[in-house]
């Protein structure tokens, strides 16, 4: 009975992002009926032909549908990060870009913004730099040839002071006409421009980064005791340390250089996570990707369609995300660890 009603739950967190992915398909600014939406995905998958106006095939199929991929994608992957982090750490208030990846990330846009003003460098800067953040807080943790936890923290809070100093820098040197209004809006966080090509160059890392949680998620369970209870188990914990966080890098990299800087999501969805599931990451790992998914999904269609103009990612995550973490201070009363 219990093996059937854990199969329930991992199966009720694989259709419930599916099916707000579906209904996803269904909102914006030009409304589609479910059996329109339906016979287009159904005619390129099968790559039939479509009895359906041209026009409803581009905004299912080539506006929407990467737009929600890549979404689902991307709150996944920072939510799984989050998670992943606050095991390691032991830390609630942590987040997936505790380590810098983000504010290295940023800068890495800004940078490729004003040197070469080209998507792909945009990409490319930004995932190079935000993975070069986290091997710096992980250097500057490996001060006194160890790594504990709050070195680690330390670096990163260095790393990310020092980056986002940059990136007011480049703010400041940057063409107020063309560059800065570019890299402003980066920084706020968008799908907008979601393509297929963006899934295929950022999917590689997020895919990996997030297999790889899942398959460590229960030495998580064991780093989380604390570094003396991990020896005594037989886990080499600087090594496994170093997975873990390569992973959740990969991952958050792979995530922000897509999207620009989302927040909140790797702080509040895992304590969501824990309040339908517990603390064991064994279970808290793959939940938190699935609701991660639903939540930037749904964000994104709020944005979408509540004004005229598309409102910025992270903009709704702040004020969604803030009130809610008061909610949910309130209800657990800081507890829940």
């Amino acid at each position: 009975m219990r093996i059937t009603k854990k199969a329930w739950l991992f199966l009720l967190f694989i259709l419930v992002p599916l099916l707000i992915m579906l209904l996803s398909l269904l909102v914006g600014r030009y409304p589609v009926d479910i059996n329109t939406a339906l016979h287009v995905l159904w005619c390129r998958i099968t790559m039939q032909p479509c009895q359906v106006a041209d026009f409803y095939q581009t905004v299912v199929w080539d506006i929407r549908m990467p737009r929600i991929i890549l979404g689902a994608l991307v709150g996944g992957c920072l939510a799984i990060s989050g998670a992943a982090f606050q095991g390691l750490f032991r830390n609630p208030l942590v987040s997936s870009g505790i380590l810098g990846v983000s504010s290295g990330a940023g800068f890495g846009a800004a940078l490729a913004i004003i040197l070469f003003n080209q998507v792909a460098a945009t990409y490319t800067f930004a995932f190079a730099f935000g993975v070069l953040a986290v091997v710096l807080s992980y250097l500057i943790g490996k001060v006194y040839n160890t790594t504990p936890t709050i070195m680690l923290v330390l670096g990163g809070v260095i790393v990310s002071s020092v980056f986002s100093a940059l990136i007011s820098l480049l703010k400041y040197l940057a063409d107020p006409l063309n560059e800065l209004p570019a890299i402003v809006f980066w920084l706020m966080g968008s799908l907008a421009s979601a393509r297929y090509r963006d899934i295929l160059i950022a999917g590689i890392p997020m895919l990996i980064g997030t297999l790889g949680l899942i398959a460590v998620r229960w030495r998580i369970n064991i780093l989380s005791m604390g570094d003396r209870e991990a020896h005594s188990l037989g886990i080499n914990t600087t090594i496994n340390k170093g997975l873990v966080i390569a992973c959740a890098t990969l991952a958050t990299a792979g995530a922000v250089c897509v999207s620009g800087i989302i927040g909140w999501v790797g702080l509040v969805i895992p304590h969501i996570g824990r309040m339908l599931v517990g603390n064991d990451n064994k279970i808290l790992i793959p939940v938190s990707f699935s609701l991660g998914a639903s939540f930037l999904i749904i964000v994104d269609d709020l944005g979408r369609i509540l004004t005229g103009a598309e409102i910025p990612l992270g903009i709704l995550t702040a004020l969604v995300g803030g009130p809610f973490f008061v909610y949910l201070l309130k209800k657990t009363k800081g507890g829940g660890w």
